[in-house]
């Protein structure tokens, strides 16, 4: 926040591929300026993501940097219509002040189309049931303290994205470790493990185990989430929980390369038969 002005995740990303390409242009803030009858002030808050860009300003600095692909200036235009929209959205999650600074991760999400999810502890969150949610928040740092069932409530409030049309798709990846890990006890786990099984049936869920047997792998010291808005790639963000923190990386180059990691994470791990055969069995086991 900076005033009334608030500095949006799609913002920044977009205001991020404005720079990179004034700069490669070799133009300044002024320059740009000139092109939209502005000032250098309202160039340095388009960059920085704190205001909406309109569509002619795109177009007018697209052609003062010599941009005229399609597929470039189309990716600019949509992701500042996401943007845009993002800003005026009145959401659920409004409903929930206990969100925090969850709230611009949920927000993205509703407006997602397709989300990429590693995992290494814990079953992702648009897959947890009640009860899995309530174990989770009975352990939370007394920081993150407040209604539980408000929180549950608005975690299973996420959960309706995935039924919604436009219908959200997901691809899961999870670590063998957070399958066997009894949060809340067998019975809480037993019951995950079996809404895993019935949830990896929806078409737009993609849901794969990497079992202890791939051995130590790069990626195995994160967790991450990657948000895309349109085609693959195209304005991707990635989202990353860190202890008592938040991480975003917004720019196209950083991103694909969580992407990468995500495809590499993805090709090790069991296919979907076989996930699910072993999901069964650690619930049978329970």
């Amino acid at each position: 926040m900076q005033g009334n002005s608030t500095s949006t995740v799609l913002g920044r990303r977009l205001g991020g591929e404005l720079i990179k390409l004034r700069t490669a242009a070799s133009l300044t803030q002024t320059h740009a300026a000139k092109a939209l009858t502005g000032s250098t002030t309202k160039v340095a808050k388009m960059e920085g993501g704190w205001v909406p860009v309109r569509d002619p300003d795109i177009r007018a600095l697209c052609e003062l940097y010599g941009v005229s692909d399609p597929a470039i200036v189309g990716g600019l235009l949509e992701l500042a219509r996401v943007d845009r929209e993002r800003r005026k959205a009145k959401g659920w999650w409004n409903e929930f002040p206990n969100l925090g600074d969850m709230q611009e991760y949920v927000a993205l999400e509703s407006a997602a189309t397709a989300i990429k999810a590693w995992q290494l502890t814990f079953v992702p969150g648009l897959l947890q049931t009640p009860d899995y949610i309530r174990a989770l928040r009975d352990d939370a740092p007394s920081a993150e303290g407040g209604d539980h069932e408000r929180f549950v409530a608005a975690r299973l409030a996420r959960q309706r994205r995935l039924d919604e049309s436009p219908q959200l798709s997901l691809r899961a990846v999870v670590y063998e470790a957070a399958l066997r890990n009894l949060i809340g006890g067998a019975d809480v786990m037993r019951e995950q493990l079996d809404h895993l099984a019935d949830v990896a049936g929806k078409p737009s869920v993609s849901l794969r185990v990497l079992p202890f047997s791939t051995g130590a792998r790069h990626g195995m010291n994160c967790t991450f989430n990657i948000i895309s808005f349109s085609e693959p790639g195209a304005m991707d963000v990635v989202y990353m929980e860190v202890p008592f923190n938040r991480l975003w990386v917004e720019g196209g180059e950083a991103a694909a390369q969580y992407d990468e990691l995500f495809e590499r994470i993805a090709t090790r791990a069991h296919n979907e038969r076989d996930s699910l055969e072993l999901i069964s069995r650690l619930s049978r086991e329970l």
